[in-house]
């Protein structure tokens, strides 16, 4: 399928230039692979480190540690375009973004200095390690212990729900150094450990390309230089990353969204009944209105988030909001391509199927829409 280019309002020639190298390699790269590996459910073996080298993977971080130094307007509509291509790399893009949040905004110059142009530049892959099998929406109720130890951590318990878990060279990882909200901390672990095992991939309902797993911490020693921030800050450091990662997530079920809308319309531009194509039926023409409603107003949200993020301004609220209405809409509108292909829609012959099964799953992560709304009305409540 060739995908039209969406009309995007960018803010300079350089973020014009970046749309469209982005959908250059989205096309040449991740287009041409993904039915194969989602159907067979296999890791596309150096397309990251291809992302990487391209400056993808470390695009609104400063220059200075080989960042893109991007607004998150920017970056934003590069997640788009991948996920309008393949929605897994998309997701795992964005969530290697959110594992190099905590050092590169409380890391110490040291780390940053150490760390930083590597997990950048992508020659390390990163996971977010954050919730429990008991811990998802309830972060604050995490067991996950890290006990001060001569030199370090001792890291003991189960983390869940890992995206590129076992493949990931380091990981966010939030453990437990005291009780309550505030006894919890931010460690930038290694992908390799002694006393860290992973457990088998989850059978997912899509994202089949790149693994989900748990991860088992039996007594690994962390070096002390590997805590991010202060000892209890942790919670901090989670919650303020997560804002950022809900607008990756966001941006990443626009783009799945607008991949269904434009398949839908590509199809009933073709599919004739009762002498004219169905397009031209009111009835199935209004449908595509609605969707492609549902996908600018999802894109709009977004980004007015982004800018208010970009500008400085709180945006807790904001990127709720576009978490909780991009998610949604990528929900409804995945769904109504499959009725709009009728049949064919229910197969696996088209790319429709796929899609609404791997929305599903943006209504989950990075927070449920339960916990959007939850963020929403609290913000609404002050």
């Amino acid at each position: 399928m060739t995908f039209a280019p969406v009309d995007r309002l960018l803010p300079d020639q350089d973020a014009r230039d970046l749309i469209e190298l982005t959908r250059e390699i989205a096309d040449k790269e991740l287009a041409r692979r993904v039915d194969e590996h989602e159907r067979a459910e296999t890791y596309p073996e150096g397309l990251f480190a291809t992302l990487g080298a391209a400056g993808l993977l470390g695009l609104p971080y400063p220059e200075e540690h080989g960042g893109g130094a991007q607004p998150y307007e920017v970056y934003l509509q590069v997640i788009e375009e991948l996920a309008m291509r393949w929605a897994a790399v998309a997701v795992a893009t964005s969530v290697h973004t959110l594992a190099c949040f905590p050092v590169a905004t409380y890391g110490t110059p040291e780390q940053r200095e150490r760390w930083l142009p590597d997990l950048l530049a992508g020659r390390l892959i990163g996971g977010y390690s954050l919730s429990e099998p008991q811990a998802g929406s309830d972060a604050g109720a995490l067991t996950c212990k890290a006990e001060r130890v001569e030199h370090g951590y001792r890291i003991t318990g189960n983390k869940a729900w890992i995206t590129h878990g076992g493949i990931a060279d380091f990981y966010a990882l939030f453990a437990r150094t005291g009780e309550g909200s505030r006894g919890i901390s931010c460690f930038l672990a290694p992908g390799a450990a002694d006393g860290l095992t992973f457990g088998r991939p989850e059978e997912k309902m899509g994202l089949h390309a790149v693994p989900t797993t748990s991860a088992h911490w039996d007594g690994a020693i962390l070096d002390a230089d590997r805590l991010i921030g202060e000892e209890g800050q942790g919670l901090q450091i989670a919650f303020s990353a997560l804002d950022s990662g809900r607008l990756g997530i966001a941006a990443c079920a626009t783009g799945l969204a607008q991949a269904a809308l434009d398949e839908a319309v590509a199809y009933a531009k073709e599919r004739q009944t009762f002498g004219k194509k169905i397009i031209d039926h009111q009835g199935l023409g209004f449908l595509l209105a609605d969707m492609a409603a549902g996908v600018d107003t999802a894109r709009a949200t977004y980004l007015d988030a982004a800018r208010r993020r970009d500008a400085g301004l709180p945006y807790s609220r904001q990127a709720s909001v576009a978490k909780l209405v991009a998610t949604d809409t990528a929900m409804k509108v995945t769904t109504d391509a499959v009725q709009v292909l009728g049949g064919y829609g229910y197969t696996r012959e088209f790319r429709v199927e796929r899609y609404m099964r791997e929305a599903k799953i943006m209504q989950i992560f990075e927070g449920t829409n339960q916990i959007q709304r939850l963020v929403i009305s609290r913000h609404l409540a002050k």
